[in-house]
């Protein structure tokens, strides 16, 4: 009998943005990775290049086209932008720090932090869209690698849809999963059946730094 093909996909949660950004909500807003981010980034390329990926994909958004393209580089790969891969969309609350939504939207602002998973942004997305987006475009893709490996560099948010449907976690516990910036996780399937082999780990299976920035509660789950 022939064993089922494995198939990998590491997904990175991309390397440290600017510093403008922390306390902040930043989702679409578009943002560069800081120097620490950038060499970050070229470490997680010549550590991700060893494992001989077959693809390299990234979210649109700056920080994480910058640490796919480190990536790309080490492995001789193209970076192949996914819209898909987006972190959510805060809509009427880009860009705005997190003490200003307290005190000028604090309603939204308390269900943000007592109720992640079901807070839909003004004008923006709630998580439930991110995994309507994510997770089929993920199941595609691994699938078009099959027995092979794939890098996904992404967001927090996106990545928490991802191991939610994967280990059928419900909503509210995805947001307890700490991802650092440049912090990979291995999913890999054995035919149909995914294992995780690995969350938020950074160089020889370290746990990637804790983003100092991070808001309580939900702004681990959901920023940048």
């Amino acid at each position: 009998m022939t064993a089922a093909p494995s198939t990998r996909v590491l997904l990175v949660r991309h390397a440290e943005p600017d510093a403008w950004s922390r306390g902040r909500c930043c989702g679409r807003t578009d943002v560069p990775l800081s120097p620490a981010g950038r060499r970050q980034a070229r470490a997680l390329g010549r550590g991700l290049a060893r494992g001989g990926p077959d693809a390299v994909y990234a979210s649109p958004r700056t920080r994480a086209v910058e640490t796919a393209a480190a990536i790309g580089a080490a492995a001789g790969l193209p970076v192949t932008v996914a819209d898909a891969l987006a972190e959510i969309d805060f809509g009427e609350l880009e860009g705005l720090p997190y003490d200003e939504i307290a005190s000028s939207r604090p309603s939204v602002y308390r269900r943000w932090m007592t109720a992640p998973a079901r807070v839909r942004f003004p004008g923006g997305e709630a998580f439930a869209d991110v995994r309507a987006r994510v997770v089929p475009w993920l199941d595609a893709t691994r699938r078009r690698h099959e027995g092979r490996c794939a890098v996904v560099v992404t967001h927090g948010g996106p990545i928490r849809a991802v191991l939610g449907g994967v280990l059928e976690l419900p909503d509210r516990a995805v947001f307890r999963l700490d991802l650092g910036h440049a912090g990979v996780t291995l999913v890999e399937w054995i035919g149909d059946a995914p294992v995780v082999r690995y969350v938020n780990v950074a160089g020889a299976g370290r746990p990637a730094s804790r983003d100092v920035a991070m808001a309580p509660a939900a702004r681990s789950g959901t920023t940048r």
